[in-house]
C-alpha cells in the first residue's frame, strides 16, 4: 500500500484504537516539551550543577526534537509509516526512563538529547496517521481530536510537573512516560496498517545537513539568547552568522538540486502556506502566553505554583469544549469565518490580561482564560484542516513534518520574544518609576502611604525598591500581553488570504 492509498483501517472498527494510540502518542510529546520545566530547580540540586549548566537539559530535548522534525516524512516514506512510528515511541519511552535514571549533568543531557530525536517524529507522524485514516470530509473532526493533544499537552504541562514533583519525585515527569509508551506500542502493532516502502528513495544528506544546521543554530540561538544577554554575546551572534549562512545555502542547494531534501513546490498549494504561516502565529501567542501567565500568577501575586496550574486549567478547558464544537461546524461553516472568531477571541482576551492589575482576582483570571482557550480551539482545527485540504496526498508526509517544524520555532520565537521584551520593558518601567520617588513626589507626600515607605531609613527605602520592582515588572508584563494581542490580530488577514474548501 502506498502512503497516498487510504488505510484499511478507515473501514473497520480498528480506526477508534488507531485514534487512542496516536492520540496517546501526541500527549506524551507535547507534555514533555513543558512538563521538566517546573523540575529544573530540583533537578540542579540533585545533579549538583549550576542553573546555567542545567538549562542544557531543556536546550538539549529543544534542539534535537527540531533537528529530528523536518526528515520524519522521509523516514516514513522509505522505512514504513509503521516501523517508524514503533521505534520513535520505543525510542522515547526508553530514553524517558534513562533521563529518570540519569546519574549527572552529562548524563542527562545525553539522554534527553535522544528522546528529543526519537520524539521528533510522533507529532508528525500521528498527524499523518489522522488524515489518511479519516475521509476528507471527515479531517476537521480528525484534527479536532489531534488538536486536543498538541494544545493542551504545553497546557497541562507545567501544573502535571509540579504535582509530580512536589508529591513524589523530579525523576517521575520522567517515568510518567513508561505506561504511557507501554500501552501506546502495543496498540499501534495490533492496529496500526503498514504502508509501502519506496526502497529507491535517496537521502538529500546536503539539504538535511543544511536545514539541520540552520535549525540547530536557530534554536541554540533563541534559548539561550536570554541568558547571554543576546548579541552582546559572542556565542549568540556566532549561533546567528551559522543560522543565517546555512538557509541562504540550503535555499540555493534545494533551488538547484534535482531531488532535495524539501520539494519547495509543496508552498503552491494557498492553503498549505497560509496554515504553516497561521501554526506559526498561533504557537508563538500560545507559548508566548504561557511563558508569561505562570511566572506572573506566582512572582508578582504570590500563588504556589498548583495554584497557578489549576487557574490555568478553565484554558485547556475552553481549548477541548472549542475543538469538538469547530470540528462538527467544519464543512458548514467557512474555515475564515472561523479563523476570524478564534483569533478575534485571543485578541480581545490578551487586550483585557494587558489591562490587568496586581489586585486582579482569579475569578477574572478564570474566565479570561476559558475564553482566550477557546479562542486557541477556533484557531488550531481550522488552520491544521485549512492546510491539508487541498494538499495532494503524496505530500501530506513531508507537510505534516513541514507544520509540525513551523509549529515548534513559532513556539521557541514566541517565548524568546516575550522573555525579552519583559526583561527590557521592566528595566524601563523601573527607570522611570524611579524618577517619581524624591522627598517632594505628590506621590511620597501623598496621605495614606505604608508606613514602611520611609525615604528616611534603610528599611524604607529597601520597601520602595521593592514595590517599584514589582510595578515595574508588571507593566512590563502588560505590555507583552499587548503584543500578543497585536499579533493575534495579525493572523485575521492571513487567514482571509486562503481558499475556502468546498463544502461536503
Amino acid at each position: 500500500m502506498s502512503v497516498a492509498e487510504p488505510s484499511r483501517t478507515a473501514a473497520g472498527g480498528g480506526r477508534v484504537a488507531v485514534t487512542g494510540c496516536v492520540m496517546l502518542a501526541t500527549i506524551m510529546q507535547a507534555l514533555d516539551t513543558t512538563i521538566a520545566n517546573v523540575a529544573v530547580p530540583y533537578m540542579q540540586a540533585s545533579l549538583n550543577t549550576s542553573l546555567d549548566q542545567v538549562t542544557w537539559v531543556l536546550t538539549s530535548y529543544i534542539v534535537a526534537a527540531a533537528i529530528m522534525t523536518p526528515p520524519t516524512g522521509w523516514l516514513a516514506r522509505r522505512f514504513g509509516r509503521k516501523e517508524v512510528f514503533i521505534v520513535a515511541v520505543a525510542g522515547f519511552t526508553v530514553t524517558s526512563i534513562l533521563c529518570g535514571a540519569a546519574q549527572s549533568l552529562e548524563q542527562m543531557v545525553a539522554f534527553r538529547l535522544l528522546q528529543g530525536m526519537f520524539g521528533a517524529p510522533l507529532v508528525p507522524l500521528s498527524q499523518q496517521v489522522l488524515l489518511d485514516i479519516y475521509p476528507r470530509e471527515r479531517h476537521g473532526e480528525a484534527m479536532a481530536i489531534w488538536g486536543v493533544g498538541v494544545m493542551v499537552g504545553p497546557i497541562l504541562g507545567p501544573t502535571l510537573g509540579g504535582w509530580l514533583t512536589e508529591h513524589y519525585h523530579w525523576r517521575w515527569v520522567f517515568y510518567i512516560n513508561l505506561p504511557i509508551g507501554i500501552v501506546t506500542l502495543l496498540g499501534l502493532a495490533a492496529f496500526l496498517d503498514r504502508t509501502g516502502r519506496d526502497r529507491r528513495l535517496r537521502m538529500d544528506w546536503a539539504g538535511f545537513g543544511l536545514l539541520s544546521l540552520a535549525v540547530g543554530a536557530f534554536q541554540l540561538m533563541l534559548d539561550r539568547g536570554e541568558h547571554l544577554d543576546w548579541f552582546t554575546s559572542a556565542e549568540i551572534v556566532i549561533e546567528a552568522m551559522i543560522a543565517a549562512l546555512a538557509i541562504y545555502l540550503f535555499l540555493v542547494h534545494v533551488l538547484t538540486t534535482d531531488r532535495p531534501f524539501v520539494d519547495l513546490s509543496i508552498f503552491r498549494d494557498r492553503n498549505f502556506s497560509s496554515g504553516v504561516v497561521l501554526i506559526g502565529i498561533t504557537a508563538f501567542i500560545l507559548f508566548g502566553s504561557l511563558a508569561l501567565l505562570t511566572p506572573f500568577m506566582q512572582s508578582l501575586l504570590g500563588y504556589p505554583v498548583l495554584t497557578a496550574g489549576m487557574i490555568l486549567a478553565p484554558r485547556g478547558m475552553g481549548t477541548m469544549l472549542a475543538m469538538f464544537l469547530v470540528g462538527r461546524l467544519i464543512g458548514r461553516v467557512d474555515i475564515r469565518i472561523l479563523l476570524t472568531i478564534g483569533y478575534g477571541l485571543l485578541a480581545l482576551t490578551l487586550h483585557d490580561m494587558a489591562g490587568f492589575t496586581l489586585e486582579v482576582g482569579f475569578e477574572r483570571f478564570l474566565a479570561s482564560g476559558f475564553i482566550q482557550g477557546m479562542g486557541f480551539g477556533f484557531c488550531f482545527v481550522p488552520i491544521s484542516t485549512l492546510a491539508f485540504t487541498t494538499l495532494a496526498p503524496d505530500h501530506r508526509p513531508q507537510g505534516t513534518s513541514l507544520f509540525s517544524l513551523l509549529r515548534n520555532i513559532g513556539g521557541s520565537v514566541g517565548i524568546s520574544i516575550v522573555i525579552f521584551l519583559l526583561t527590557r520593558g521592566g528595566q524601563a518601567a523601573r527607570s522611570d518609576l524611579v524618577g517619581f520617588v524624591h522627598p517632594l513626589a505628590p506621590a511620597i507626600q501623598a496621605h495614606g502611604l505604608p508606613e514602611a515607605w520611609s525615604l528616611d531609613t534603610v528599611e524604607g527605602l529597601s520597601a520602595i525598591q521593592a514595590e517599584i520592582v514589582r510595578q515595574s515588572t508588571a507593566i512590563a508584563y502588560f505590555a507583552d500581553f499587548q503584543l500578543l494581542a497585536l499579533i493575534a490580530m495579525l493572523g485575521i488577514p492571513i487567514a482571509l488570504l486562503a481558499r475556502p474548501p468546498s463544502r461536503r
